[in-house]
């Protein structure tokens, strides 16, 4: 059976949990809703309460988590969480350690989906690889040599706010005309007045209308990646998140954006590959985060 480990999602509304062998095989799992208020006491609670559900005998050696923002660089301290009320450097690791005896690792939630998605999903066959998930937000995660690069302070790879158009609108992050403003779910809104889900269902069908926004959209994640891809020169992109379900409506354009602009030496041989593990992705990539406490 070798060692089990156990990979918690932390979300705004849902929390994860998976108890995985080694190999990555899942041997249990679990979903529990996320307390409101989910103080950072109430959320302890609520994962000490899974975890015995998971793992009744005990058999785990550690555990890894994925928070809604950055830890530190040690995977220590949940610095702040998105949709979490009350969470400034919760000193997380250390209070499951306290309650569970065993060694406890966090990462940012995308950061886990790329280790997810490089250990188990698209990314397997590649040591080298961007992740850019598509939702409420734009995260990201890089890869490099088969380890997660989170830079000097645990902050790195934040892909959805580097600029793409200096005058565009407004990011929370400060950002003027950030990526995650022209491709996160709000902007699709705001672009569209529709959901991405109608959109995808009506270029299904093939609206002219929704077929050229995808082709506008897929232009602007191209552009995007194409400072990513001169930077990284990765084997892969691997995009996922909720508006992934319409990749095959973006790629063409966002393939072609990428050819027209970035030198064929720094792109030779580039995969774009839609991501496998959906909303797994984060759970999994947690517990492979856990097996690097062993």
């Amino acid at each position: 059976m070798g060692n089990q480990v156990i990979g918690i999602d932390l979300g705004g509304t849902a929390i994860k949990l998976g108890r995985f062998t080694e190999d990555g095989n899942c041997l249990q799992s679990l979903i529990v809703d996320t307390p409101q208020p989910a103080t950072p006491e109430a959320v302890l609670s609520a994962i000490v309460d899974a975890i015995s559900q998971i793992d009744p005998d005990n058999q785990t050696i550690a555990i890894g988590v994925g928070t809604p923002g950055p830890a530190d660089a040690t995977g220590r301290i949940a610095k702040v969480a998105i949709n979490l009320a009350g969470w400034h450097d919760v000193p997380l690791a250390d209070w499951l350690e306290a309650k569970t005896g065993k060694p406890t690792i966090l990462a940012n939630d995308a950061n886990c989906a790329g280790l997810g998605e490089a250990w188990l999903g698209a990314g397997c066959n590649f040591p080298n690889l961007i992740l850019l998930t598509l939702g409420t937000g734009v995260g990201g995660a890089i890869i490099l040599d088969g380890k997660l690069f989170v830079g000097h302070q645990g902050a790195a790879a934040e892909l959805g706010l580097i600029t793409l158009n200096p005058d565009g609108p407004m990011c929370s992050s400060g950002n003027q005309g950030s990526l995650e403003q022209h491709t996160a779910i709000s902007a699709i809104r705001r672009r569209t007045g529709k959901e991405p889900a109608e959109l995808g269902a009506l270029a299904q069908a093939g609206d002219a209308q929704a077929l050229n926004f995808w082709q506008e959209y897929g232009k602007d994640l191209g552009i995007g990646l194409t400072s990513l891809i001169y930077v990284l020169t990765p084997q892969a992109v691997i995009i996922g998140g909720g508006v992934s379900a319409s990749f095959e409506f973006f790629l063409p354009s966002m393939q072609a954006e990428i050819e027209k602009r970035v030198l064929p030496t720094s792109r030779l041989g580039l995969q774009i590959l839609p991501a496998k593990l959906g909303n797994s992705a984060g759970m999994v990539g947690a517990a492979k985060l856990a097996l690097t406490k062993i």
